[in-house]
């Protein structure tokens, strides 16, 4: 079995002082939900189950691979508080727990989630014990049938087919533990603008600086030169900085962050109360810019043409969690050895830490919400909430280019008649703008579009004649009506935005044991490099389209789409696909 990830879990701003939680604890189906009433929240009952986390009890990983459905579950886990802590404020912190979720400490309630992709942390100080082991218990709750609950892929079926895959229930990301001093940096905010060579730092700070001297030192370093310094006074819970970037242009993009060129500054932050340093923190960031100018999609305030792969973020041991650093690592490289310069993360929040090597390597991410299958006030509600702690979570991930909070109308299923269903993927698409004004936002991705920023069609057509002839003018892409769906609805009309078609493809290619589902079918290498080039070459002559998404980077469970088989091994050379994709 492969042991528990020991990489700290938000590399995007690291503290020292942190223990991880992952590894083995205590578990137990609830099928008659009596924890509650028999008082296991108390930590004094033992749990009749071993589980690894943060693999969820359905995937191999976990130790029990129990794919049937038990919608309740119990964790416990016994944890002594190291010696660094001491003096501390002790945070508890969750990746992703799925979905419904409830965490005592010594029998002391400390933190309720609602939202089974997005992370969740608690101030666990008080209820610490002064010496000893402490009792975490976790309760999840996922209904396995709720077809109101984000649940993007998951399917409410007890056995996965054709594009639905097996339930992610419970601890499902890393969990762990912090400490901090009563004043501390709880997380900053960055703003590149390459046009002034500045970044805009919004510094959040967490504790009782009323009638103390707090000042926050900011060093910005690139490859280990010194570039800049900024020290300010703290006299509010936020303070907001622009810091010059001497050095900074863009005649040979020396600087800039792009697939070709990640190029990261470091940050370093020291926290001083009454004169004394009473927080450290690291992080980085990316100078780079995404607009759309005269109808064309711009990286860095140039033309940019996107060449993504659709990523569900599966795998065969973990299911959604994968089972190393260097398995999430290697998904990266294999995308960019093939020629992609970017990847759409289907259905999927995905773990940090995928994020962190994107940035790292260089690869683009269209940032997209897991979604429920059906439409209520209930799921509304659920869905606004999460996509809010989604998009706050990784706005400073500079590979992510894009937000995507709805696909191919899943949660919307009527949106091309009910006004309701309009407005709230609407309603999405400006509340993600009020969050995040520097990236476009695509209101319902693949066809029924309301007001979106990119004009993006799903098309699984697979015949090379048929495509260049839809994508040879504006007119006849915008009119088409792929999959028989009308790609605009509710009044709103294609207004001169990029096109892409952001999925496509989708070519079955049995090479391992799995049995298998597709769009359309190869017969061997040959005949599966033909029928790849037929999909893609369409897209890369159109004068139309100005980026495509093609289905997909693996083969997950029965579906045999991939590029890859589902353990990562090419079906053909990647250099083979690497050429088609470099192919004009």
């Amino acid at each position: 079995m492969t042991s528990p990830r020991p990489d700290y879990p938000r590399p995007q701003f690291v503290r020292d002082a942190w223990e991880s939680l992952n590894g083995e604890w205590e578990f137990a189906f609830d099928d008659a939900r009596v924890g509650l009433s028999a008082k296991w929240q108390k930590g004094e009952t033992p749990l009749d189950k071993r589980i690894q986390v943060p693999f969820s009890f359905e995937s191999r990983l976990s130790g029990i691979g129990e794919t049937g459905f038990h919608d309740v579950v119990w964790y416990r886990k016994s944890w002594k508080a190291p010696a660094s802590f001491a003096g501390k404020r002790v945070l508890l912190h969750f990746g992703a727990v799925d979905y419904e979720s409830s965490v005592w400490v010594n029998g002391e309630l400390v933190a309720t989630h609602l939202g089974g992709h997005t992370p969740f942390s608690a101030d666990v100080t008080e209820a610490l014990r002064a010496s000893g082991d402490n009792v975490i218990v976790v309760r999840a709750e996922d209904r396995g049938k709720d077809l109101f609950q984000p649940r993007g892929k998951q399917f409410w079926e007890e056995k996965s087919r054709a594009i639905w895959y097996t339930r992610t229930t419970g601890i499902w990301q890393s969990v762990w533990a912090e400490a901090v001093s009563p004043i501390y940096l709880e997380k900053v905010k960055y703003a590149p603008d390459i046009d002034t060579n500045e970044i805009r730092i919004r510094a959040f700070v967490n504790g009782p600086i009323e009638g103390r001297d707090v000042l926050l030192r900011t060093v910005i370093t690139f490859r280990g030169e010194f570039v800049a310094e900024d020290l300010v006074r703290v006299r509010n819970a936020e303070e907001s900085r622009r810091v010059k970037l001497p050095g900074l242009n863009d005649h040979g993009m020396d600087r800039l962050w792009s697939p070709d060129r990640p190029n990261l500054y470091d940050v370093a932050y020291e926290l001083l109360v009454d004169g004394a340093s009473v927080d450290r923190a690291t992080s980085y960031f990316g100078m780079r810019k995404v607009s759309i100018e005269n109808g064309k999609f711009n990286l860095n305030n140039r033309p940019y043409f996107m060449k993504l792969v659709l990523d569900q973020g599966y795998f065969p041991d973990g299911n959604l969690t994968p089972p190393s650093d260097e398995a999430i690592k290697r998904d990266v490289e294999l995308t960019k050895a093939m020629g992609f310069n970017g990847a759409r993360k289907h259905q999927k929040v995905e773990d940090p830490r995928y994020l962190y090597w994107c940035d790292v390597l260089g690869l683009l991410v269209w940032g997209e919400m897991a979604n429920a299958c059906d439409f209520s006030e209930t799921y509304s509600r659920r869905m606004t909430a999460e996509w809010q702690e989604a998009v706050e979570r990784d706005y400073n991930h500079p590979c992510i280019v894009a937000w995507v909070p709805i696909n191919e109308s899943w949660g919307v299923p009527n949106i091309q008649i009910d006004e309701r269903q309009q407005q709230h993927a609407l309603a999405m698409y400006h509340l993600t703008k009020s969050l995040d004004p520097s990236r476009p936002v695509i209101s319902n991705d693949g066809w029924e579009l309301v007001k979106t920023d990119l004009f993006t069609i799903h098309d699984y057509e697979s015949r090379e004649e048929v495509l260049e002839q839809r994508y040879s003018t504006v007119e006849s892409a915008v009119n088409a009506m792929p999959a028989n769906r009308r790609l605009s609805v509710g009044g709103f009309e294609y207004e001169g935005q990029p096109i892409l078609v952001t999925e496509f493809g989708g070519i079955a290619f049995k090479k391992s044991d799995w049995e298998g589902w597709g769009y359309s079918g190869a017969s061997d290498d040959e005949d599966f490099l033909k029928r790849l080039r037929a999909v893609i070459q369409p897209l890369r002559r159109s004068g139309v389209v100005q980026g495509y998404c093609y289905t997909q980077l693996t083969d997950v469970e029965q579906e045999i789409n991939g590029l890859l088989t589902y353990d990562r091994t090419p079906k053909v050379p990647l250099e083979k696909i690497k050429g088609i994709l470099d192919a004009r």
